[in-house]
Parts: structure tokens; sequence; C-alpha cells
């Protein structure tokens, strides 16, 4: 597959002529409504040219809550390895707390794509947000501890192949005890056949300062643990300044960190499907960016008639608009974006590649993917 940046006065039909393929199949694969709009800067993914004879193997894994749509459901899972399930919370006790809608019919669909659904793990409290005071309970109270263990054991048969454990803002403190708990579920999971994976906070060093980094411990996660996922994304943020979710060269000093203490085997790089829309000028503690879609992002782009650019240095795209006597920044992820992550996954030799989330459908990105990988 080839990338074309759309040039002024470019139309689908005139693209679709020049590579001698039906405007279909650039639809399609883009996702382009009738009548076929484009925004200057703008960048297809052409399904022309011989298969790609350079692909090697590795995996894919998408978050979903309950609540995604089943076509959107359908049209990624022929994409998959595995089908994460967000999220199950749990007591300080260390009882199950299932979604609020129940996941069983992901887990039969998933089954049959030959998906495996994996049950994701949170400390989220009753607002919604990550609880450190969860964790410490747990990781601290050894019957609490083998309490939920033993209920996430006992869950598995429900269907599910394992457990991705997404802590977040782990105390330091708890740092080892946390580590001490992923270790021992991963031995009782790996005894029944099941896997473990633990999705690790975006670190440059061993001792990086920071609620959402003192407590993980690479190293000793990556040995706990089957595979980690580097959670790479999110420098660009709803409540921070206008700038990429995730910028390939700060994404690359983490996978160059990571290298240093996990195996690449069992590294998956984390990658957003998302973009922010930030209204400006930024202000600290007011401004709040309104998370868009990658497909989305576009049309707002050919709506306001503003031509679509990308940085070289953070390899992602971004556009400028005015509305309402507002000026707007978005960044997002194009095909150029994702097919210069899927680069690091090849040049390092890394597992494969986590999406978060799988909740809108950008099918260029997995077309793509399969273009690149074999897929396993």
């Amino acid at each position: 597959m080839q990338i074309y940046i759309v040039q002024p006065g470019d139309t689908i039909d005139r693209i679709a002529g020049y590579y001698g393929i039906s405007v279909d199949e650039i639809s399609y694969a883009n996702q382009i409504p009738y009548p076929f709009a484009l925004a200057v800067g703008e960048a297809l993914l052409i399904p022309a040219g011989e298969e790609n004879t350079e692909r090697r193997t590795a995996t894919s894994d998408g978050y979903a809550y309950p609540f995604i749509s089943q076509w959107v459901l359908e049209q990624t899972l022929p994409y998959l390895t595995r089908l994460l399930v967000f999220s199950y919370g749990f007591t300080t006790t260390g009882e199950l707390i299932p979604p609020a809608r129940s996941p069983e019919w992901m887990i039969a669909l998933a089954g049959q794509y030959g998906v495996d659904p994996i049950l994701v793990l949170t400390p989220l409290g009753a607002d919604g947000l990550f609880n450190n005071n969860l964790i410490h309970a747990v990781v601290t109270n050894e019957q609490a501890k083998q309490n939920l263990i033993q209920t996430l054991l006992t869950t598995m048969e429900e269907g599910y192949r394992g457990v991705d454990v997404d802590f977040e803002y782990i105390l330091a403190e708890d740092r080892d005890l946390f580590t001490a708990f992923v270790r021992e579920l991963t031995e009782a999971m790996n005894a029944q056949g099941f896997t473990v994976s633990v999705a690790l906070a975006p670190k440059t060093s061993a001792d990086q300062p920071g609620l959402l980094y003192e407590g993980k411990d690479y190293a000793g996660l990556g040995a706990a643990a089957n595979e980690v996922l580097l959670m790479a994304y999110e420098w660009g943020y709803t409540y921070g300044p206008a700038m990429a979710v995730a910028p390939l060269n700060k994404v690359r000093q983490v996978v160059e960190y990571a290298l240093t203490e996990i195996p690449a085997e069992k590294i998956n790089l984390g990658i957003p499907n998302y973009g922010y829309d930030w209204t400006l000028p930024f202000v600290q503690g007011e401004s709040k960016a309104i998370t868009i879609g990658n497909v989305q992002a576009v049309q707002i782009a050919i709506e306001q008639g503003v031509e679509i650019q990308f940085d070289e240095i953070a390899q992602s795209p971004f556009f400028l608009y005015e509305k309402d006597g507002r000026q707007h920044e978005v960044w997002f992820e194009d095909v150029r974006s994702m097919q210069a992550k899927y680069g690091l996954v090849r040049e390092y030799n890394l597992k494969g590649i986590g999406v978060w989330q799988i909740m809108r459908l950008f099918r260029a990105m997995w077309l793509l993917y399969a273009d690149e990988f074999y897929i396993s």
C-alpha cells in the first residue's frame, strides 16, 4: 500500500485514475463519505501495488468498552490478536466488580473471529478515576490479594484467555508490592493456561519522578508478566497545552528505555486512536480539549476549509481553524503517523501494538498494519 498526500485541486476521481483503482476502493479504505470531499494535506491510504514481501509477524491488541458498536467491533476483529475488555474493578477486600454492561456478547463475538478476549483489571473508584488507595488496600493485605487472584481465575471460566493489569498512579511505597502482586497473578494464571499483561506508564528512566511513574518498576514488571504495554501517548492531553498526542521523538525515548529493562519480545507499543481539539489560548487549570476521532478530525478540516499540516519531528498531523471568533488547534493521527509508529515496532523487533482504544473505527490504520505485518 502507498500513502498519498492530497494537493490543491485534487479530486478522488483524479487520484483513483492516477493509481488505476476505483473511487470505491479509496473511499472505503479512508472512510470518505459521498460526495468525497478532501482536505489539502490529508494523507490517503492507497490500496494499490504489489503485496508487501517484507512483512514480519506481530500481534495487535485493542481496548474496548462493552458499549462499543457491534458493527465497529466486527470491522476491527479481523485485525486483532486480543480484545481487551475495559474494565473490571475491585473492592478493598479483593471482590471483582464487573462492567455495568455485560461483556458476554464481546467474548462470544471475539471467539467467532479467533481473537482472545482479555479481562482488563483497573482500580477505578466510584468517581470513575484511578484510585491508588484501592491498590494499596489490596497489595498490602494478603487475604484481599489472594481473594482477588482467585476471583480472577474463576472469572476466566466466562471465556477470557487472560488478564491485563492497568493500574495507574501507584504510590511509590507500593511499587515492589505491586510487582509482587503481578508476579503471583502471573504464576497462578499461567498454571491454568492463561496469560497476564501489564500496562506501563511511559517512562524514560528508572528513577523518573512523578506519581504516574514511581510505582512502576519496568524491570520487575517485565520479568513478572508475560508481556507489557507501553502507554506511549497522552503528551497532548485533555487538560494540557496543544501538542501531538504521541510525538514520535518522545515515543522513541520510551521504547529505547524500555528495551534496557524488558526483552523486546515482551513489549507491545501503545498506539492512540484519537486526537484532540483545543480552543486557544490555552489557560492552565481552565482549558479543556475535546477528544475527537481521526476520521472526524479530517472532516473538521474539510468543513473549515483549512489545510492539514504535518510536524516532521513529532511525525503527527495538525491544523488550525477559527470558529465563532475563537482559534482552535487540532492534533490527531493519520496513516503517516501510524506508519512511523509501526516503524518502531519493526526497527526494535517489538512483539506488536496495543491500541487505545477501538471505539471509533479508523480502518486505514488496520489496513496499513495488515500490509506491514502478519498478524499472529
